[in-house]
């Protein structure tokens, strides 16, 4: 397949600057209205006046010149344009400049349809973020882990495995399970890993759990999970999961975990 050349980009990041730019009002960014204009939308000068760079070098950004700009520029023109977390990447992708890094602690709603469909299933599931905060599950789940009564902020799986005795003694394989949840873990930190929220909740841990903090230090890369992989149940049975993880929402690092019951 051939590959996009830098002047197809360059017109798509022109095509797309000012189909942003003429979808917002001088009242939609707080700036009073001058009466009737010529086209919709703001124009050239007030997008730099928001973002805080110079007419010049905004124009030529949108005509797609061969310029440099650095991704702290790209940002400022995203924010200013009120791009959402998708259309802020499509643009730093257009601009040929690396996203800027997520932010893992987000106590995001999650859409309404994706709570009906969790809500449908019959099996086990929840939705976490990057810093495995869990924000949202069904009745299996919270059957099966309890998050409702959970006071909180409490509903973050690291802390639950390496923090949390009354789950622990729920786990009969908790070393195999903690140690492959935690692998997986640290393979998401490397998608933020100067994020504040999950530094603090490393340290956190470390000071909380000798077993985290010694696994921390020497990491084991043998084996990958999302879920937990044998609890003991309610019923005092003992129960072996797999799991699937679904993708919803790229941007912010959501993830669907659905526990299945193993043969």
């Amino acid at each position: 397949m051939a590959g996009r050349s830098l002047d197809r980009t360059r017109s798509e990041l022109t095509e797309f600057l000012i189909h942003h730019r003429s979808k917002l009002t001088p009242a939609d960014v707080g700036l009073p209205s001058t009466g009737r204009r010529r086209t919709p939308g703001l124009r050239r000068e007030e997008v730099a006046t928001l973002a805080g760079v110079g007419l010049t070098w905004y124009t030529w950004f949108e005509q797609g010149r061969d310029i440099n700009v650095s991704e702290s520029f790209v940002l400022k023109v995203s924010k200013a344009l009120k791009l959402d977390d998708a259309e802020c990447c499509h643009l730093f992708l257009l601009a040929h400049r690396r996203p800027p890094p997520v932010e893992a602690y987000q106590w995001q709603e999650i859409p309404p349809l994706v709570q009906s469909l969790m809500d449908d299933m019959p099996r086990p599931a929840y939705v976490m973020n990057l810093r495995w905060d869990i924000i949202a599950w069904n009745a299996a789940a919270d059957a099966l882990l309890g998050f409702s009564d959970r006071a909180p902020g409490g509903h973050n799986m690291m802390r639950l495995l390496f923090a949390d005795p009354a789950l622990r003694r729920r786990l009969p394989d908790w070393r195999q399970d903690a140690s492959r949840l935690l692998a997986q873990f640290r393979c998401d930190l490397a998608a933020a890993p100067e994020d504040p929220a999950m530094q603090e909740l490393i340290e956190a841990l470390a000071k909380l759990s000798p077993d985290f903090r010694r696994w921390w230090e020497q990491p084991n890369h043998e084996a990958y999970r999302y879920g937990i992989g044998t609890l003991i149940d309610a019923d005092s049975a003992t129960q072996t999961y797999e799991h699937t993880t679904l993708l919803v929402d790229e941007h912010r690092h959501l993830r669907m975990v659905v526990y299945f019951t193993a043969d």
